[in-house]
């Protein structure tokens, strides 16, 4: 068994968040089940900011095993 780790970024605009996050939620579940997934070992998310300390993105990364 192989452990990998995928990255998954998304824009994140004001007012905007729920629907992003819906896509976001879409893109990772269809690269799991793309892929045969059947065993993840972590899910994480962080936030990027801009100089402001606003939050614009959010970068989602899963560990699984192949």
């Amino acid at each position: 068994m192989a452990l990998k780790v995928k990255s998954f970024g998304m824009e994140i605009r004001p007012l905007k968040t729920m629907q992003e996050l819906q896509q976001l939620d879409a893109v990772v579940n269809e690269f799991i089940a793309g892929n045969g997934i059947r065993k993840l070992i972590s899910v994480s998310d962080s936030p990027t900011t801009d100089d402001k300390g606003e939050t614009i993105g959010l970068v989602r990364v899963i560990a699984y095993e192949e």
